[in-house]
């Protein structure tokens, strides 16, 4: 038997699984995967649950569920790849030995790479809505809270759906309008972008949508230190933004096993070819997703085109064909900004987003890059697609793996 080994059962690495189950002959192939979480969570919904807009049961489901028949699931902590030898290690001395390697250990918050971040006050005064814990306890803190300073902040870049600390902006004018103490809070966005966006023309638009709501924008902004006791934000040049509660993006780095591994750039993230995803560690190792160090978003969409791709790069590996270069970026995101509307980009490497209809050409019935409730109720939608066809490596109706130009306005760029 040969062994195509994935590591971690995160989005990207059970989309994998299901994927080359259909594909790969398991009389031939033994297919593992490799984590030690038991609960698979819906992380766009983190940004929900602040709000109260999701409960805490409709973003977790358990990982068994989703890992196809005939995939081995192993769930023990890794301790290193050891590429040259073509084994993994675990943390409790098992070898796994592997032909093929898929890394897909995704991302993770690091609020110790800030100074003064972590403390006392975290979970009290400063929090996160990128993990489960952070964004149930920021849910807490803001049903009873009395308004002040809201500062929503991003440390650096690249970070997972780099939309969404917009989106809790946004969300929290919404939410505070409807508790109908809006004018009791002062929201700024703090980025260490010269802008609101990374894309020049989805920045224009979002910017714009932040002076509407009078949310206060602190470009440029590069994060040293924290200062809890003053409850202020301090950058490089000594700039300070104050606050009474500090909505965080703090540092997001790969995982640590791929700095033991001696595998990793300075975030931990893994040398990948950008168009076939092969890594440049070694020509039988491959890795998709958030780990990846390739100039594309860090969301769940990305990672869903990147596997049709990716699975397809894989059988030619193993057929000694040449690899297939067809990975364009391509990424769309859906943007909450309040009162029952959203905004929908669709982008990848050489493409901004612009405005247009998706997922039909001059149908729709989705339109880019405007504010509509029909994008909203598709945001609302994705819950249920991701379940029940992406994570099963279903193809969802209408939506190539690389982005089409019809139907966009291509001359806004």
């Amino acid at each position: 038997m040969k062994n195509l080994l994935i590591l971690g059962a995160g989005t990207a690495g059970t989309m994998m699984a299901n994927h080359l189950k259909r594909s790969l002959p398991l009389e031939i192939w033994q297919i593992t995967i490799v984590d030690k979480e038991k609960t698979h969570y819906y992380q766009p919904g983190f940004l929900f649950l602040p709000f109260d807009i999701y409960k805490p049961k409709q973003v977790k489901k358990k990982i068994d569920q989703f890992i196809p028949k005939g995939v081995n699931l192993i769930r023990e902590e890794i301790d290193r790849i050891e590429k040259d030898e073509d084994r993994v290690l675990l943390k409790n001395g098992a070898v796994l030995p592997f032909d093929v390697l898929i890394i897909a250990t995704g991302t993770d918050i690091a609020p110790d790479e800030v100074e003064g971040m972590l403390g006392d006050h975290w979970y009290k005064e400063v929090f996160d809505f990128y993990t489960f814990e952070g964004a149930k306890n920021l849910r807490d803190k803001l049903r009873d809270w009395e308004g002040g300073k809201l500062v929503v902040h991003i440390s650096e870049m690249p970070i997972k759906c780099p939309v969404a600390p917009l989106e809790f902006a946004f969300l929290a004018d919404s939410f505070f309008k409807h508790k109908k103490m809006r004018d009791k809070v002062e929201i700024t966005f703090v980025t260490p972008m010269d802008g609101a966006f990374t894309k020049p023309v989805a920045a224009r638009e979002l910017g714009h949508l932040l002076e509407e709501k009078n949310i206060q924008l602190v470009s440029n902004f590069n994060i040293e230190r924290v200062d809890a006791e003053q409850k202020k934000i301090i950058d490089y040049g000594e700039a300070e933004v104050k606050y009474d509660l500090l909505v965080t993006v703090p540092t997001n780095m790969g995982d640590a096993l791929i700095e033991r591994s001696g595998m990793g750039d300075d975030l931990n993230f893994v040398p990948t070819d950008k168009a076939t995803l092969q890594t440049k560690v070694k020509e039988n190792i491959f890795a998709i997703g958030d780990a990846t160090n390739i100039p594309a978003s860090k969301a769940g969409s990305v990672a869903h085109f990147e596997a049709e791709v990716l699975t397809e790069n894989i059988l030619r590996y193993i057929e000694g064909k040449e690899l297939k270069a067809d990975f364009d970026g391509h990424s769309n995101c859906f943007v909450e900004t309040g009162n029952g509307k959203a905004l929908l980009i669709d982008f990848n490497y050489t493409h901004e987003p612009v405005p247009g209809t998706f997922p039909l050409p001059g149908v729709g019935p989705l339109r880019l890059l405007k504010e509509t409730h029909m994008n909203h109720m598709g945001k609302l939608a994705f819950r249920w697609i991701y379940w029940n066809m992406l994570l099963k490596g279903k193809h969802i109706p209408f939506v190539s793996s690389q982005m089409e130009t019809a139907g966009k306005e291509l001359i806004h760029q």
